[in-house]
């Protein structure tokens, strides 16, 4: 059963953060002591130079990648607590992804790609949920359509379809328009914020284009391991 956020507190609390990893050439502080409060519903926008630390930050809120030192909690969940199962169990009830490259299984038409999550977490209506979100993101012509019967547009919203499968309180999502022209990308982002007004699912969004961030309502800006601003932006006041 998802944990509740106790009330007033923030769906995503990084505290203090670090991140080192080893190399060839050394230790090498990628992350070096993040400190982020993201409120419940709420839509944040993340900018900063490649190699700034966005991606792995995401990576760490997601407990796909371990902290070196510095708390971290998400939905109510220290995630420094949990072990690998223990992670497992928090994404498939917490978190949503949205990645650059689609990561569909090829093997798998896009209604098996979008249930499978739902099968897995043995949830019965996976198949008509699944048919339910591809038809949310105009796709109910293509559920036996496998990935590489689709264009690059379609396969993202197939992977934005089982993003949302799982009912996620929170959606990360990074670069999800970096493979994409500019119609089918903006196609994808309107899709996003839809279903994100219809869900009231929090929404962190990598992205190197300010203008998109500036459509969530905050901007968070990322340099060299740090938050280095955090801005409030129209949408807060009507916007997206």
């Amino acid at each position: 059963m998802t944990k509740a956020t106790p009330d007033g507190q923030p769906i995503i609390l990084l505290d203090d953060v670090t991140l080192k990893l080893a190399s060839q050439a050394g230790e090498v502080n990628i992350l070096r002591g993040i400190d982020l409060a993201v409120r419940e519903g709420e839509t944040i926008g993340v900018v900063g130079p490649s190699g700034s630390g966005k991606s792995t930050m995401m990576m760490v809120i997601a407990g796909l990648e371990r902290p070196t030192s510095g708390r971290v909690v998400v939905a109510g969940h220290d995630l420094t607590r949990l072990d690998e199962n223990g992670l497992a169990t928090f994404r498939r009830e917490n978190v949503g992804i949205i990645f650059q490259a689609f990561h569909l299984i090829p093997t798998m038409t896009a209604l098996e790609n979008v249930a499978i999550p739902m099968e897995l977490a043995r949830r019965p209506d996976a198949r008509e949920e699944a048919r339910r979100l591809l038809g949310l993101v105009g796709l109910s012509e293509r559920l036996s359509h496998y990935p590489g019967q689709l264009s690059g547009g379609e396969q993202q919203r197939v992977a934005l379809a089982r993003a949302f499968g799982g009912r996620p309180r929170l959606l990360l999502a990074d670069e999800p328009t970096g493979n994409l022209d500019q119609v089918n990308g903006q196609a994808v982002i309107d899709l996003l914020f839809g279903l994100h007004r219809e869900t009231g699912t929090t929404l962190l969004l990598i992205t190197h284009d300010p203008g998109l961030a500036a459509q969530c309502q905050r901007v968070v800006r990322i340099a060299d391991g740090r938050v280095e601003a955090v801005t409030a932006t129209p949408a807060r006041a009507g916007g997206r």
